[in-house]
């Protein structure tokens, strides 16, 4: 039986185990992957490769690393590859219409969100910003549009309560390779199912600037406790302390009053800040150039007095 020849794009390490169980699947051959161009990491900035590209290199197969998927040439490039099926996750551009044409099963992406809601750059921290209690992964045939293609299937999972965007992502990385196999399968047998989209049902989840992690202490406490959960880990919520940036990694609502700001309490429990309408106990931070510690770890080396004002910088 011949097997289905698969391009595959995509570049983090959410997209990882997805590329892993095409390489593991007995119907499909990986005839290539493509992922974005190595970029500068650490203190040093050295050219680091995209964890896809050190995937693909592990067991062999050619890797494409295009500056623009959208140049004629590369789109040539792509066509004489000749691709049953190009499946997409994370992987940083737009497919223009030209290279969404060229695989007779199409282009599949696979989204993290419970599509038509959450499209766009980052699903996972905006449905936790937004308070929501469940999520999950859609693959989808891919149109020229943003997220907007007909839905294949879908697989939801509860968010828990404390957990933050770093988690929801490890988990969901794993739904999104058991989400594709499934839908691969159903395409395999003729099966595979499509749904368009209620485009009245949608809504955006744009890409994460550093400003958004600034606290507003004047938000009810659950609000800023989903804004510190969606932030992390980058770029993480943040208020000032005397001037400098103070991270807010892991804290529980509590239900004392103040002016919004307000240290209330601090000690070895916890480190109470007034909000609207109740406080938040903060039970681990990050002092701007410290590492991250307990509540009780950070005020042994830093002294915090109930009524200290915390804010914006100036």
């Amino acid at each position: 039986m011949s097997r289905l020849r698969v391009l595959f794009m995509g570049t983090p390490e959410f997209a990882c185990p997805t590329l892993q169980m095409l390489l593991d699947h007995p119907r499909v051959e990986v005839v290539g992957v493509v992922t974005q161009p190595d970029r500068p990491k650490g203190r040093g900035q050295k050219l680091a490769p995209p964890p896809v590209k050190e995937l693909a290199e592990k067991h062999g197969i050619p890797v494409s690393q295009p500056l623009k998927v959208r140049v004629p040439e590369y789109i040539e490039e792509v066509r004489s590859i000749n691709p049953d099926l190009i499946v997409v996750i994370a992987f940083g551009q737009i497919l223009p219409k030209p290279l969404l044409d060229i695989p007779r099963h199409g282009c599949i992406n696979v989204h993290a969100s419970l599509l038509p809601r959450y499209r766009g750059a980052a699903p996972i921290n905006w449905c936790i910003i937004n308070g929501e209690t469940e999520t999950g992964i859609t693959t989808m045939m891919m149109d020229v549009g943003l997220d907007t293609g007909d839905m294949l299937l879908k697989k939801a999972i509860p968010i828990g309560p404390d957990e933050d965007a770093g988690e929801l992502h490890d988990r969901l990385s794993l739904l999104g390779a058991e989400t594709m196999r499934e839908t691969l399968d159903l395409l395999l047998s003729g099966r595979l199912v499509r749904e368009k989209q209620d485009d009245a049902l949608s809504c955006y989840a744009p890409m994460l600037k550093k400003e958004m992690g600034l606290i507003d202490w004047n938000l009810e406490p659950e609000r800023i406790r989903s804004q510190m959960r969606g932030l992390t880990p980058w770029p993480g919520a943040f208020t000032f302390l005397d001037g400098k940036t103070l991270k807010i990694c892991r804290a529980r609502v509590g239900t004392a009053s103040g002016a919004p700001g307000t240290v209330l309490k601090a000690d070895k429990t916890g480190i109470e800040i007034a909000c609207n309408g109740g406080s938040l106990i903060v039970e681990e931070l990050q002092l701007e150039g410290r590492k991250r510690l307990p509540a009780a770890e950070f005020l042994a080396g830093c002294r915090l007095e109930p009524g200290t004002l915390l804010g914006a910088k100036d």
